[in-house]
């Protein structure tokens, strides 16, 4: 496994630092979070750009995605340059836009295939998208698709913590961690 630097797309309103982005973000090797100017009011053209500038600047470094809720819907609307140079990614509890009038700017979400392999989890009940939706959504992007029972929106309230399940997904793409040992060092 090549090293790849790890670009953390949190959600509307950021992730908290009990999240387990915010917690992957400060313990991941080569983990960087893409941070926004606006997290309240999002601006797709905004927030793609952000997202796709970070990726550019990954000169000679493959690229892998850990995308939450509305990142995974930034992380859709890629241009292709910027696309192309994603090696692979974790979508996670996507939102949907189009029931949401804050995240409207998002819609239509698109249904293309990705050029990249991707895992999408999603939960049997997140209140801000069934998981009819995700399933819909993991078919038209062809990511592979993991429904959790009952996890809420994969999120603090979610009592995730580190979340070692998704660790292993991380790993399962390609990215040379080590799950368990990641979580001994943080306990």
């Amino acid at each position: 496994m090549n090293a790849a630097r790890i670009l953390i797309v949190p959600g509307w309103r950021n992730a908290e630092p009990e999240h387990w982005q915010s917690l992957w973000a400060d313990r991941l090797p080569n983990a960087h979070r893409v941070e926004q100017g606006d997290w309240l009011f999002p601006r797709r053209q905004d927030w793609v750009g952000r997202l796709a500038d970070e990726i550019l600047a990954s000169r000679g470094e493959r690229v892998v995605l850990v995308a939450h809720s509305l990142g995974c819907m930034a992380t859709v609307h890629l241009p292709p340059e910027a696309a192309a140079r994603v090696s692979a990614a974790l979508l996670v509890a996507p939102a949907d836009p189009e029931r949401r009038a804050q995240l409207a700017d998002f819609a239509p979400v698109p249904h293309q295939r990705l050029p990249y392999r991707s895992i999408l989890v999603a939960s049997s009940n997140d209140p801000y998208c069934p998981v009819r939706l995700a399933g819909a959504y993991a078919r038209a992007w062809g990511s592979e698709f993991l429904r959790l029972e009952n996890a809420g929106h994969i999120n603090v309230a979610s009592g995730l913590g580190e979340w070692p399940q998704g660790l292993q997904l991380l790993a399962q793409l390609g990215v040379d961690i080590d799950p368990a040992e990641l979580l001994r060092r943080a306990a």
